[in-house]
């Protein structure tokens, strides 16, 4: 009598780079402390790292909306003629939150993409 040992099939990919993942906690408490337009160094981070690096679809797509969410209050202030002299002052509430929002889902996704991949 034989026993068949079931085998998972090993997952081939990538670790989540530590920059990335530091770039995402990185983007909600740079918002919040009113450092909105030095936030964009971060968001560029993250995106870029998880668009190269991250093989996970949901990561690259939650880091896009964190880009895109940040985009269009940087658009406004930049295009605006009487705009405040800062973005921190220019930007509605709404959309800090829907920045802190969307890197709240970027670090779950970061997370579960973290447990699933195998470390190097």
């Amino acid at each position: 009598m034989t026993t068949t040992i079931a085998s998972h099939p090993a997952l081939t990919g990538r670790r989540v780079p530590l920059s990335v993942t530091v770039s995402a906690w990185a983007v909600p408490v740079m918002i919040v402390g009113q450092f909105a337009l030095i936030s964009g160094i971060p968001v560029v981070i993250a995106l870029v790292g998880a668009l190269r690096r991250v093989p996970d679809r949901a990561v690259r797509r939650a880091a896009t909306l964190v880009a895109v969410t940040f985009a269009i209050p940087l658009t406004v202030w930049l295009t605006r003629p009487d705009g405040a002299p800062s973005l921190s002052k220019d930007m509605h509430p709404g959309f800090a939150g829907l920045i802190v929002a969307a890197s709240a889902v970027l670090l779950v996704t970061l997370h579960r993409a973290r447990r699933r991949l195998p470390a190097r």
